[in-house]
């Protein structure tokens, strides 16, 4: 799940080698970095797997982990160094996985704890490590501890979450992302309170002012860590620490939610904490997903300084051109060029355009029309694999996925759109228009089953697939792209790569160039005598791009995805070109 602002506000208020071999049996303190340091995490490429839609072994229509078992070579095929595994903890599946029950269990649509124990050793074989969702914000209520805490007032597991005694009147208002009446206070007749839920109904929120609660979150972070997993992605944990009297809050405050949510009184004091007793022990990489509302906020989480987390993981790119006339290339620079910026001396940020919560990139960031599908594809991958930071990658974003855009309501499955979609029925609103954005929006559009092959239901599954297959994958797939050397897979392959052998990619310092360009995204990257050019053309016509004075290209494109480049004093740009070319 992740700290849905704008978008989320927009759906629905329309009217993440035999054994472990980098654990140690007896870890060593963790040294605090510097953002000098070369570590695994900064030169790795994170590839994110949704496991629901990756690969089906048994045929019931869900991905499961023998399936992503079948398929280690595979990911071994594109480069990539670590996966991130979303949620495969025992769930009802009301948000997909992010409502856990039982923490310590896999879902059993899933497999079982030896399916996992096997695929973490065919990842290490292979030299690929594993980043899992640690989701505690908030569980499931179904799981025991919320089962025991609304039992009684009296229980011990009651200050596990956080309670409104109904005798004090109606709970001060808090607003609900995926909740159909957008209400964060679910009444609960048991004991005559309201539990917190700043999700579904069905994701109560942890109470993480008890330090028993917090006991019980690390200790399950050490049973994970110990069975040998790399990295963990810490899921909406801006939003842990509250003020448990509840104030009353500004008017209006939903639409500036990170502000009134994010930051609480004790939020940084529960990551140094978790550093202290977990994290510091193991060496692992931890992200932050979502991290404030801007590179200020954000640094408190990765401050290596601070001993908190590794790596931030932000929202204010992908959550650009979100409404139906898209985005602006000169805004899209700004943006990330504000958050090199503010991380060029220490910290360390993830880079991406899409995940298992947002739009397929070329959908939304690039031209998935037949004819300038690939080509967009490909620079996308060029930007995310030529910036500093760490390059995270959506599956099935290697070969060109595309949104499916659902006519009807009845093909969704996401907690997020069936909700807001309900909440605008009630509400008398316009439900063409919500649908019209969900076709753009809406997180089914990134979850459709993986286009492995043109046969029935693109090879994900012999059984009915849990969400609707894309039906272009009679034509887009990656049976078809692996033979083609020309395929946006096979860039992908060769773009990680590059990065991989060159650090300048990974290290070097990031200049923008002709900021004020509405059409092409040009920098450069500089790591002691080495410098890069990337240029990119984000449009679908041919155009000229003057060469800067002093910027002279040395030789073969790194990345080129077109067949021909000519240098000279002006760059002649094919629709969606990308070029990275060394400089004298």
């Amino acid at each position: 799940m992740r700290i849905l602002t704008k978008l989320l506000l927009a759906v629905l208020l329309v009217a993440g080698l035999p054994g472990n071999v980098w654990a140690q049996p007896k870890p060593a303190l963790k040294p605090a970095a510097t953002s000098q340091a070369e570590t695994w995490w900064k030169e790795t490429v994170v590839y994110q797997i949704y496991p629901r839609s990756f690969q089906d072994s048994n045929g019931d229509g869900v991905g499961d982990l023998k399936g992503i078992i079948s398929r280690l070579d595979y990911l071994k095929s594109l480069g990539v160094g670590a996966v991130w595994l979303n949620p495969i903890y025992a769930s009802p599946n009301d948000d997909n996985g992010y409502d856990i029950s039982d923490y310590r269990r896999i879902q059993p649509e899933f497999g079982t704890m030896q399916d996992f124990d096997a695929l973490l050793k065919g990842l290490h074989q292979r030299g690929i490590r594993l980043v899992m969702d640690m989701v505690v914000n908030h569980s499931s209520d179904e799981h025991e501890w919320f089962r025991q805490a609304r039992s009684s007032r009296t229980s011990p597991y009651r200050d596990y979450y956080h309670w409104w005694p109904a005798e004090k009147g109606k709970p001060t208002p808090r607003y609900s992302f995926f909740d159909v009446n957008s209400d964060a206070w679910k009444y609960d007749s048991l004991t005559n309170s309201y539990y917190l839920h700043y999700f579904s109904r069905k994701q109560p929120d942890l109470n993480w002012e008890n330090p028993r609660l917090r006991q019980e979150v690390y200790s399950m972070m050490r049973f994970w860590l110990d069975k040998g997993v790399d990295g963990l992605r810490m899921d909406a944990f801006q939003y842990v620490s509250k003020d448990p009297s509840f104030p009353v809050l500004p008017a209006g405050y939903e639409k500036d939610i990170i502000r009134y949510y994010g930051g609480g009184p004790h939020l940084h004091d529960y990551l140094q904490e978790m550093n202290r007793e977990v994290l510091s022990k193991y060496n692992i990489m931890s992200v932050a997903e979502g991290a404030g509302s801007g590179p200020t906020d954000a640094m408190l989480f990765v401050d290596p300084a601070r001993r908190e987390l590794d790596m931030a993981y932000h929202f204010e790119g992908v959550d650009l051109g979100s409404g139906p006339d898209g985005y602006k290339l000169t805004d899209f620079k700004r943006i990330y060029t504000r958050w090199d910026s503010a991380f060029a001396q220490r910290g360390w940020l993830a880079i991406f355009l899409a995940n298992h919560d947002v739009p397929r990139m070329v959908s939304k960031f690039g031209d998935d029309r037949p004819a300038f599908r690939d080509a967009s594809s490909k620079l996308l991958t060029t930007f995310i694999l030529t910036m500093r930071g760490t390059p995270y990658y959506f599956n099935g974003d290697e070969l060109g996925m595309t949104n499916i855009r659902f006519e009807r309501i009845e093909d969704y499955r996401d907690v997020a759109t069936l909700n807001g979609y309900q909440q605008v029925k009630n509400q008398g609103g316009d439900l063409t228009a919500f649908l019209a954005t969900a076709k753009r929006q809406a997180r089914d559009n990134c979850r459709t089953p993986f286009q492995w092959d043109a046969t029935a239901n693109a090879g994900f599954t012999t059984g009915t697939p849990w969400l609707k297959v894309n039906p272009n994958y009679r034509t887009l797939n990656q049976a078809d792209q692996n033979k083609d050397s020309n395929s946006v897979l096979n860039y992908f392959r060769k773009a990680t790569a590059t990065r991989k052998q060159h650090k300048v990619l990974v290290y070097g310092r990031y200049q923008l160039l002709d900021a004020r360009n509405p059409h092409i995204y040009a920098y450069t990257r500089t790591l002691g005598k080495e410098k890069v050019l990337v240029v990119l053309n984000f449009t679908a016509e041919q155009r000229s791009w003057p060469l800067p004075t002093g910027l002279t290209p040395s030789g073969q494109p790194w990345l080129n995805n077109y067949p021909s480049f000519m240098a000279g004093p002006t760059l002649a740009l094919q629709p969606w070109q990308a070029v990275v070319v060394p400089l004298r």
